[in-house]
């Protein structure tokens, strides 16, 4: 129980089961975990209006290679299922809440969503 509690205590504040904001109607729950010496979210659970559904974006990584920048803020990549496009991206830990940016144009125009963590 110790190590458990001890693994738990050392996680990065990005770690952990977060749900997105609807996208066109849809939510997922993305699991955001180590991946190599960065983060990677990827798409566990998926639901629309008629509840849990079987998405083709299921077990694909939504957040890529975000990697902390301090502060609790990262930079990586972003790829919006709604339109199969990989932006530049940002995330932003407060609490329980992460503030998730896909930018283009060199930051110039950012779209963002704001996920909850739930585990």
């Amino acid at each position: 129980m110790f190590a458990a509690c001890a693994g738990a205590a050392a996680a990065d504040p990005i770690e952990g089961v977060w749900q997105t904001q609807p996208d066109e109607g849809a939510y997922a729950h993305v699991t955001v975990a180590p991946c190599g010496g960065a983060f990677c979210g990827t798409i566990t659970r998926t639901f629309n209006a008629s509840g849990e559904y079987a998405s083709p974006n299921k077990g694909k990584q939504i957040v890529r290679s975000m990697t902390a920048q301090g502060g609790g803020k990262y930079t990586g990549n972003v790829w919006r299922p709604a339109n199969n496009k990989v932006y530049a991206g940002k995330a932003e830990i407060s609490g329980k809440q992460m503030k998730l940016s896909g930018c283009v144009a060199g930051g110039l125009i950012c779209k963002a969503q704001t996920w909850v963590k739930i585990r």
